[in-house]
């Protein structure tokens, strides 16, 4: 058997991996809305337009546990959270941006 440098099952695992949290909804709009700034809770609940709060609050938690995402509790008065992108989280950012390249030119739009 040959060897090769590509090896198949770790990078279908990693894919998964990436796509069980890019893939859910929502996930890849909170990371865009963060790319350049630190954002509260109620900032970004007026970005990402259509979300609830339990979800935009359950998607945070998620992305925090993965280290996509920084949560910092700041002082009041009154206390408020702030989120930013972590390295990894930034480093999202231009694939993200290929991604949407790639759709915009590879995926037709369906007209109602």
């Amino acid at each position: 058997m040959a060897t090769s440098e590509h090896d198949l099952p770790k990078c279908d695992a990693a894919v998964s991996l990436a796509f069980s949290v890019l893939g859910k909804r929502w996930n890849g709009m909170i990371i865009d809305a963060l790319r350049e700034e630190t954002l509260s809770f109620s900032r970004l609940r007026r970005t990402v337009t259509g979300i609830s709060d339990a979800v935009l609050s359950d998607r945070l938690v998620e992305l925090a546990n993965v280290g996509l995402v920084a949560r910092e509790v700041q002082s009041g008065p009154p206390v408020s959270v702030a989120y930013s992108l972590t390295p990894g989280g930034s480093a999202l950012v231009p694939v993200l941006d290929e991604l949407g390249a790639w759709a915009s030119e590879h995926i037709p739009v369906a007209h109602d």
